[in-house]
C-alpha cells in the first residue's frame, strides 16, 4: 500500500485487494474485477464512477462521549463487499477501491484532546473527498463516526465548485449539536451549516426520544432543516420507500446521502437500537432511488466495540448497502458525458 502525504493515507494495489478476496474456482469476485490506482491523478483516468475509501477511526465517537469501535467497520465491509459475487447484476468494475486514512492515536487523550484531534482529521479527510469529486467520481465513504460527514460535505461542496450542499440523513439522530463544544460526532451537520458548506439539512427517522426540547424548537423554526420523525413513520399508511420520497423529492442537487447505523435495528454501534429501520428497508430506500447523489457515507458501525460486544455481520450489512447504492445509482451515473 503506498502511503499518501504524512503516512495518512493508504492508496491500496491490486495486491491488497486480491489478498482480501477468496478465490474459488468457477466464481469471480468482486474483488477480481474491482480497479485501483496507484496515485490519486489516476483517478480521474479510471472508468469506475464509484471511489470506495475508509476513514476507520472512533475518535470522533469517543469525542462525543461514546463507546469505541467504529474503526473496525471499515476492513470487514471491504472483505464482505470484495467477496460478493461479480455478475451481471454488478460487475464490480463500476467500483475504484481506493484506501483507507490513517488516523493515529492523539497522546492527549483527554476530551479537549480527542476534539482537537477530530478537527485534525476533518483537515485531513476532505482535501481526498475534494480531489474524487472534482474529476466526476462519487466517494462511497464508510467510516468511522459521524464526525466525518462534516470534511465529507466540504470536500463535496469544494470539488463541485463551492456549491451548497443538500443532504439527507437517515438517522435516529440529528447530529445538530452545538460547535463551541468542540468537533465531535454529534455536531457536524451544525458545523456544515455554520461553515457555509450545507444548505437544505433533512433528517428521515429522527427518533423523539433523542431530541431535547430546544432541538425540536430549532428544526420547527428552521427553513433549511427538516425532520421526519420515526414515530410518524410508525403511524404512516404509507411505505418507508413512499415517504423517503416524498420527504426528499424537493431536495435539489447536489445532494449527499447519509446512513447512520444506529438508526438500523440490532445493527452494533455505540448507540445501538432495538427500534429502528429494518435493514431490508433501508435496501428498498436505496434500490428506489432516483437521485443522482453526489456521495454516499455509512457510518457508526462496528464488529466490536469496546465494552466488549461483538457482531461480525456488520460488515456484511455496510456491503449490502454499497452494493445497492452503486447497482440504482449506475445506470444514470454511465449516461451521462
Amino acid at each position: 500500500m503506498e502511503k499518501f502525504t504524512m503516512d495518512s493515507f493508504n492508496i491500496y494495489t491490486q495486491s491488497d485487494v486480491l489478498a482480501l478476496t477468496n478465490q474459488r474456482d468457477g466464481e469471480v469476485k468482486l474483488g477480481e474485477k474491482i480497479l485501483t490506482v496507484s496515485n490519486l491523478d489516476e483517478i480521474e483516468k479510471s472508468n469506475a464512477k464509484f471511489v470506495l475509501l475508509g476513514i476507520p477511526e472512533d475518535i470522533g465517537v469517543r469525542a462525543n462521549l461514546g463507546v469505541a469501535g467504529a474503526k473496525t467497520a471499515w476492513l470487514a465491509a471491504l472483505k464482505s463487499l470484495l467477496n460478493m459475487q461479480s455478475n451481471n447484476f454488478l460487475v464490480g468494475d463500476e467500483i475504484l477501491v481506493l484506501g483507507h486514512f490513517e488516523i493515529d492515536e492523539p497522546t492527549d487523550t483527554s476530551l479537549q484532546g480527542l476534539r482537537e484531534k477530530v478537527n485534525q482529521i476533518d483537515a485531513l479527510v476532505y482535501p481526498i473527498i475534494q480531489k474524487i469529486v472534482s474529476v466526476g467520481k462519487i466517494p462511497i465513504v464508510i467510516g468511522g463516526g459521524h464526525n466525518n460527514a462534516f470534511p465529507i460535505i466540504s470536500g463535496t461542496s469544494m470539488g463541485k465548485g463551492n456549491k451548497k450542499m443538500n443532504v439527507v440523513n437517515i438517522d435516529a439522530h440529528a447530529d445538530l449539536r452545538n460547535r463551541a463544544e468542540g468537533r465531535h460526532s454529534g455536531n457536524s451537520f451544525s458545523t456544515a451549516i455554520g461553515s457555509g458548506y450545507l444548505n437544505q439539512y433533512q433528517i428521515f427517522g429522527l427518533q423523539q426520544n433523542y431530541v431535547n426540547q430546544n432541538l425540536a424548537d430549532e428544526i420547527a423554526a428552521s427553513p433549511n432543516i427538516k425532520a421526519f420523525y420515526f414515530e410518524d413513520l410508525l403511524q404512516s399508511q404509507k411505505s418507508i420507500v413512499e415517504n423517503f420520497t416524498a420527504f426528499t423529492a424537493n431536495l435539489k442537487e447536489p445532494c449527499g446521502l447519509e446512513i447512520d447505523l444506529d438508526g438500523i435495528e440490532n445493527v452494533l454501534s455505540s448507540a445501538q437500537t432495538s427500534s429502528g429501520f429494518g435493514l431490508n428497508e433501508i435496501r428498498k430506500i436505496l434500490m428506489a432511488n432516483t437521485k443522482n447523489y453526489s456521495y454516499l457515507h455509512i457510518c457508526e458501525g462496528a464488529t466490536e466495540l469496546a465494552d466488549g460486544r461483538k457482531d461480525s455481520k456488520t460488515g456484511k450489512t455496510i456491503a449490502y448497502l454499497v452494493s445497492d447504492f452503486v447497482k440504482a445509482l449506475r445506470p444514470r451515473i454511465y449516461q451521462q458525458p
